[in-house]
């Protein structure tokens, strides 16, 4: 069954929609429409341009894609990686896994809650740091293992830890 048509002016949005995170949801749906099964991949680029899938975006997708609502915000909310506020510019996982549990992620999980002043989950107020637990990274034979932007560190110890966070705040890089 094909989605009803509907007017566009210049591009897919309708007119009236002005939210400063329409250009990135009219680009990634743009790109991927015509692709079968493309929800995956919409929201991907979506959330890699804006650092997280708006949840007034649901609708727009969920319209363009002749799918529900409710099927959009199911991926949405079911894969861990969608977030629905934004990231911090740079995201650190420690992983909680029984591997890295037993030689300590617990207390560095602790430690980078301290020295971010954040919870599991949170991002720092000005927005550089977002924390978050992770139960695995593939890494157990270099137990503890963290990742910061993608980058994986391994037999991470509390000095490292708050070595690499403190480059962290104050660089906004880090040196492995």
């Amino acid at each position: 069954m094909k989605a009803p048509d509907r007017q566009r002016s210049k591009g897919m949005l309708p007119v009236m929609t002005l939210a400063p995170w329409h250009a990135a949801v009219e680009r990634a749906l743009v790109r991927y429409e015509k692709r079968p099964s493309a929800l995956i991949q919409i929201l991907h680029a979506i959330q890699d341009e804006l650092r997280h899938v708006p949840p007034d975006a649901v609708p727009v997708i969920a319209n363009v894609l002749n799918l529900s609502r409710a099927e959009v915000h199911g991926v949405v909310t079911f894969y861990h990686d969608f977030k629905s506020t934004p990231l911090g510019r740079h995201v650190v996982r420690i992983c909680r896994a029984e591997s890295c549990q037993a030689v300590g992620s617990d207390m560095l999980a602790a430690r980078a809650r301290a020295q971010l002043r954040i919870g599991d989950h949170g991002t720092t107020a000005d927005g550089a740091v977002t924390l978050e637990p992770v139960y695995c990274l593939g890494n157990c034979a270099l137990s503890p293992a963290m990742t910061i932007d993608g980058e994986i560190y391994g037999r991470v110890t509390p000095e490292r830890l708050e070595s690499l966070l403190g480059a962290l705040s104050r660089t906004g890089t880090v040196q492995p």
